[in-house]
């Protein structure tokens, strides 16, 4: 029995071993970084940022490779597929990790088996925006009106099981309104819709709306924070404008597929870290309406997913809300 013991420690420390070999010289070629949603989308901005910053500290390209498609679903499965090699990263976020457990009837990957997490990165509140020519000029118009016409009422998103969706459900589900939802391909698209007039109104994150709001091209109604925003002073929280208890604010972090030698996941968390510690890329992230988060150790990240798949995932399925 102890040379069988021994033996088994002798492999398990040879692996270990391996892995640390492997992430001293790691990486020897460039790494791609996966965005589960659009170009142009908050997920992407945050990987473009991060990658720039990475390249430089590893020597090597980091390849961002945007693949939107069913609210970030299809991505994560490809990613949850993929060699745990280091070379494969992801964007991971609370729509691809959390609300689409609750909306999609099967997920072809598991969020917290299939995954090695490595930090969270960043958090977002939403913007409740019209037309600027909208006859809604505030959150209570916009109850009126649905409540006036239930379902004629259309709010737009950059695909099911994102956090615009489910900002829209939650405002539907606390104000007892029905209101009709169109995904978009990407938050880019379901901006534009709302810009254009084809659709009533939407609910997106600060860093895509900011300046068309600040430019007058969309009108803000309210964010879905708790707190003001810091980048919109001046329009109200739902909360505050009669939707007691309303609150949504999102996250984004990074993972890679389960596997991944732990130094390399540890080499990720560290250049993030170091990343979002830069002054120049912290300034930069706030400017463009990102909310500055404490990075996460690896299994301090893990245990945040699961606490959230906890709260979330009965919300999303008592809404009735489904990913079609």
């Amino acid at each position: 029995m102890r040379r069988h013991a021994s033996a088994a420690v002798a492999v398990l420390l040879a692996l270990a071993g391996a892995g640390a070999a492997a992430a001293a010289d790691y990486p020897t070629k460039p790494v791609t970084l996966i965005v589960p949603l659009a170009a142009g989308s908050t997920a992407d901005i945050l990987a473009r940022t991060v990658a720039a910053f990475a390249a430089e500290t590893f020597g090597q390209s980091v390849v961002v490779d945007d693949r939107p498609g069913a609210g970030g679903a299809i991505a994560e499965a490809q990613v949850a597929r993929a060699a745990p090699d280091g070379y494969t990263i992801a964007v991971i976020t609370q729509g691809t990790q959390v609300f689409d457990v609750g909306l999609y009837p099967k997920l072809e990957y598991d969020p917290l088996k299939d995954f090695a997490p490595i930090t969270l990165a960043a958090a977002v509140s939403n913007v409740m925006i019209v037309p600027p020519d909208s006859p809604y000029r505030s959150v209570a118009d916009v109850i009126a009106g649905a409540k006036a016409q239930p379902g004629v009422l259309t709010f737009s998103s950059g695909g099911a099981g994102t956090s615009h969706h489910l900002s829209g459900v939650l405002f539907e589900q606390m104000t007892g309104t029905k209101m009709t939802h169109v995904a978009y391909r990407g938050a880019p698209q379901g901006i534009s819709a709302v810009m254009a007039g084809e659709v009533a109104l939407g609910f997106f994150n600060t860093p895509t709306v900011l300046g068309q709001v600040r430019d007058g091209k969309l009108r803000g109604l309210a964010v879905t924070s708790l707190a003001r925003s810091p980048h919109l002073p001046d329009l109200p929280t739902l909360d505050e404008a009669g939707i007691k208890g309303y609150e949504v604010s999102t996250w984004l972090g990074f993972g890679a597929p389960a596997g991944t030698p732990a130094p390399i996941v540890a080499r990720w968390h560290d250049a993030i870290a170091a990343a979002l510690a830069d002054p120049a890329i912290h300034a930069k992230m706030a400017a463009l309406g990102f909310d500055p988060v404490e990075p996460l150790a690896p299994d301090a990240f893990g245990r945040f997913i699961a606490a959230d798949l906890e709260k979330w995932v009965p919300i999303v399925k008592a809404s009735g809300a489904t990913a079609y």
